[in-house]
């Protein structure tokens, strides 16, 4: 059985998604890919303890106390490539950024390989069901262009500068595929 249920973010709605033990989905209403992989007419359950803790997570994530995502129950659903990459995504700290092409060379040290495409690790960053508690708003383009983010390149500024990122050597695309 899926189950949804509804958080009000500084940023705009947002939707949780789960089995009932397990997180599986956080998306910003209307964001690209929204609820992919969520089949059916699920049910809406406010009093699930995943989505509590979720709740929890994010009220302390809006409120600057730098969360941990370490306890909270994750069971993203994806393809061990995806997998590997949204590990990698919840290893950036708080407050930092990496690149695609840095993500594709420790992904391919992890897999034992000389190279990774950058565009692939790229791919399945964008298709993370679970924004903000695995982090894939941290990543930047090389030249620092603030790109690639499912919910929207204003919403990533903000997130970043949340986070207190440093903003200074970043700069908003003028065209590009997740504006």
């Amino acid at each position: 059985m899926r189950y949804t249920t509804h958080y009000e973010s500084p940023l705009g709605l947002m939707l949780l998604a789960g089995d009932g033990e397990f997180l599986s989905g956080l998306w910003f209403v209307g964001q690209k890919y929204f609820a992919a992989g969520l089949c059916g007419e699920p049910l809406v359950n406010d009093e699930l303890p995943a989505f509590a803790a979720a709740r929890a997570w994010l009220d302390d994530y809006f409120a600057g106390r730098r969360p941990a995502s370490a306890g909270l129950p994750l069971a993203p659903a994806g393809s061990s490539f995806r997998r590997a990459v949204w590990d990698l995504l919840r290893e950036i700290p708080y407050g930092e950024t990496t690149t695609y092409g840095e993500l594709a060379r420790q992904l391919a040290a992890r897999l034992g390989r000389s190279a990774m495409s950058a565009q692939a690790v790229g791919g399945a960053v964008g298709h993370n069901p679970l924004t903000l508690i695995v982090p894939c708003h941290r990543v930047v383009g090389a030249d620092g262009s603030l790109t690639g983010y499912a919910g929207g390149i204003e919403r990533k500024r903000q997130l970043l500068g949340l986070e207190g990122v440093d903003m200074a050597g970043f700069y908003l695309p003028s065209q590009g595929t997740a504006l």
